[in-house]
């Protein structure tokens, strides 16, 4: 279902941008433009601007940005469609839903979803009834799987046929690849991607199925996962398994567990606990954690975070600075992973988020009791080795307060440990508190702020041969065939389009529009005699050049 694409600009031309961001962020007046403190990421130095005129927001410390529509999905966690209706409520506008008005890539994107709800209802009506999935069924049930958690889950069984679910649904290359659900072999024949797997069902932030993580069965041939790979629909590196579920609990208590598997995910739900996500056969990236700092401030991480090493710890620090979070540890005990634990023993498992500790303190818990602290040799062999471990943070005060602990356990004299100069491992990342510098302004970006804010004043001066840079001209094309600033945006494809948002929110003190072409061309002219100059010292026959 859609909402009419005329429908959707009555509701953003409805909708003052700035008293909307307004009942959520303390805006002040600042020329013709709003500003305060971003909504997105911390900072005591405000750096989130609002062009009201255009309808349009941008961050120039975490590059936010977006209109009204947007800072609604972001805000408040809905879909488009579900966005476009609260403001629409707010303006009392009738929508007119259709599938007819939708663009070509929601379109697109709705088949793909439709596609995937087929295959996720037919798998699972597979694992429900079909004969040849009664091995999958006691699997599940070997791992106390109720009926109830397999129909709450959709978990599904992929025959082992080589094209059952492609001819079912009737799918065509094109749906299949760009689902992933199926690809053409080397006969040129159309296979299913999956065979002979308990299918769990991967659903976005929004909850559209967009992958699949499948399990092949116990003394089967086969890896022991296999997952969807990237598509149109679905990035690994941003979606996580079990946020459409999860994400009214994890907001609830400010807190998400971050964990590896699917069976985790589900046994932490058991267990009272259903705020856990999982990554979808790949690590924990930026990406995702951009997406958890949405909805919570502290992650606890239900996997070994400490197994890769020190490039691992240096990460999770990084990202405890640079989006201000809390990044816990689940402590369990040697050998058990969640999905285990939750059977066994799920109220030690809640006790467990519970009583997550800090990152730096789960290491250096791990590293001295595993050390001997018996005799004078171990205690001072663990104490070097745990001082390294701390010196990794890249906050003073943090390991400053670890270093008492380290010698109060290791019986050693603090300022002792002191002596010993370890130095962090690498600079602190800058806080984000610190007022960001706003990118190097060009003569092409002075021209463009210009085409963006006030056309009317370059009018007929512009050609885009003045823009020499492919972004640059992107931008400029986009707001030369695009009918409004919003459809230039989404025209202009992904860099080009932040660059006309960012241009859309900065103020513009001074105009003097034949000057500022003027100079943007003298610059073109001179890159042009630069280039020229090389080609000709670098030619053998400089007169030959035409």
């Amino acid at each position: 279902m859609g909402i009419a694409d005329e429908d959707v600009l009555k509701v953003r031309d409805a909708t003052d941008i700035a008293a909307l961001i307004g009942e959520v962020v303390a805006l002040r007046k600042s020329g013709s433009r709003w500003t305060g403190l971003c909504p997105f990421h911390a900072e005591k130095t405000g750096s989130f601007s609002v062009n009201a005129e255009l309808g349009a927001y941008y961050c120039f410390g975490c590059q936010a940005k977006g209109d009204a529509i947007t800072f609604v999905r972001e805000i408040h966690h809905l879909d488009f469609v579900g966005a476009v209706e609260m403001l629409a409520n707010r303006a009392g506008i009738q929508l007119t839903y259709t599938t007819s008005g939708e663009g070509e890539g929601r379109k697109k994107r709705t088949r793909l979803i439709e596609a995937m709800n087929a295959a996720v209802e037919w798998y699972h009506d597979r694992l429900l009834t079909s004969p040849d999935a009664g091995e999958a069924r006691g699997y599940l049930r070997s791992r106390d799987f109720t009926a109830d958690m397999v129909r709450q889950y959709k978990i599904g069984w992929a025959p082992d046929d080589w094209d059952a679910l492609c001819k079912a649904l009737k799918l065509t290359p094109d749906v299949a690849k760009d689902t992933g659900l199926g690809f053409v072999n080397s006969r040129n024949k159309l296979q299913d991607s999956f065979r002979g797997r308990v299918l769990f069902p991967i659903f976005d932030v929004r909850g559209d199925p967009v992958a699949f993580g499948g399990r092949i069965l116990p003394n089967h041939e086969g890896s022991k996962y296999k997952n969807s790979a990237s598509s149109e629909i679905y990035e690994k590196s941003e979606v996580l398994y079990g946020l459409n579920w999860a994400k009214a609990d994890i907001v609830e208590h400010d807190e998400v567990v971050v964990c590896e598997g699917y069976t985790d995910v589900i046994g932490f739900a058991t267990a009272g606990v259903p705020r856990a996500v999982a990554t979808c056969g790949t690590a924990l990236t930026e990406r995702h954690v951009q997406t958890l700092r949405r909805f919570a401030k502290r992650i606890i991480l239900g996997f070994d975070a400490d197994a890769a090493g020190q490039g691992a710890a240096e990460k999770f620090y990084e990202w405890e600075q640079k989006h201000e979070l809390d990044v816990h540890v689940l402590a369990l005990p040697p050998g058990m992973d969640p999905g285990d634990m939750a059977r066994t023993d799920p109220a030690g498992l809640a006790a467990a988020v519970k009583d997550a500790v800090p990152f730096l303190g789960f290491r250096l818990n791990r590293l001295l009791a595993s050390a001997n602290l018996s005799t004078a040799e171990g205690r001072a062999r663990a104490a070097e080795a745990a001082m390294k471990v701390v010196a990794e943070h890249p906050n003073q005060l943090v390991r400053d307060q670890y270093l008492r602990e380290v010698a109060d356990r290791c019986r050693l004299d603090v300022e002792s440990l002191r002596t010993m100069r370890i130095a962090p491992s690498r600079p602190a990342p800058p806080a984000s508190t610190t007022p960001t510098r706003r990118p190097a302004e060009t003569p092409a970006h002075v021209v463009l702020r210009l085409a963006v804010q006030r056309p009317e004043d370059v009018g007929d001066l512009l050609h885009e041969s003045l823009f020499v840079d492919d972004i640059d001209a992107a931008a400029f094309r986009a707001l030369c065939e695009a009918g409004t600033f919003h459809d230039a945006v989404e025209q202009a494809g992904p860099e080009a389009g932040e660059l006309l948002q960012r241009l859309a929110t900065e103020e513009i003190f001074e105009v003097n529009a034949e000057e500022d072409v003027a100079r943007l061309t003298d610059d073109v002219l001179g890159r042009v005699l630069v280039d020229l100059e090389a080609e000709v010292r670098a030619s053998d026959d400089p007169l030959a050049l035409s």
